[in-house]
């Protein structure tokens, strides 16, 4: 489906640590959801973007193809981001765990615990300064909070200098077809513009701290 990995934008020294840091995850066997996978799901996208956006886990498609967010809900992703004025190759997607969990359940604290620091790894050295945490399992993560996704949705956080943005899952949209004002999807809609702005503001930023402002 054209998500292709473009890792060439790394710079030599970053891209040793990150072709080790995919083999690792690929390797892994620190916890059950290795004895049931098909694939490992490391993530994909643009790694020279200041945008990632991370999910709650591999689902039935993602384990088939070893890729994150290509289902339906990932389908549903690329077209909010659409939307919004932002294309999907330009992103980073991954997950808080990189297996899929059976029968598609939420991950269970030991294995988020034990996939974390490959997630932190990628944080570390693909340095977004965005990071868009779809749904309540990476919000919750991210963030050490017990609030939910309806109460944090559309507000901005900061974490370790990274502005974090939690977003309803596309999963959760699928479930509620309604577009009514203050529906789920019109919610959306209203994150997705104030994500574009923050990014624009982050590249004007970027812009002028390289010399090329106004």
């Amino acid at each position: 489906m054209g998500y292709e990995i473009m890792e060439d934008n790394l710079t030599e020294k970053r891209a040793a640590a990150w072709a080790e840091l995919k083999a690792r995850v690929q390797a892994c066997a620190r916890c059950g959801l290795a004895a049931t996978r098909t694939n490992v799901v490391f993530g994909q996208g643009s790694v020279n973007t200041p945008l990632m956006f991370v999910g709650e886990g591999p689902g039935e498609d993602e384990d088939k193809q070893g890729l994150a967010f290509v289902g339906r809900a990932g389908q549903l992703l690329t077209k909010i981001l659409s939307a919004g004025g932002i294309s999907r190759s330009e992103v980073f997607i991954a997950n808080v765990v990189k297996c899929r969990p059976p029968n598609n359940r939420v991950p269970e604290a030991e294995e988020m615990m034990l996939c974390g620091d490959f997630l932190e790894a990628q944080l570390l050295l693909l340095r977004p300064k965005i990071l868009v945490c779809l749904g309540n399992t990476p919000t919750k993560w991210i963030l050490k909070t017990t609030a939910g996704i309806t109460t944090l949705r559309g507000r901005w956080f900061e974490w370790r200098g990274i502005d974090v943005f939690p977003m309803y899952h596309p999963s959760y949209l699928l479930r509620d077809d309604s577009r009514r004002k203050g529906s789920p999807k019109d919610q959306t809609w209203q994150d997705i513009q104030s994500l574009k702005e923050r990014l624009e503001q982050h590249r004007r930023e970027e812009g002028a701290a390289n010399g090329c402002g106004a």
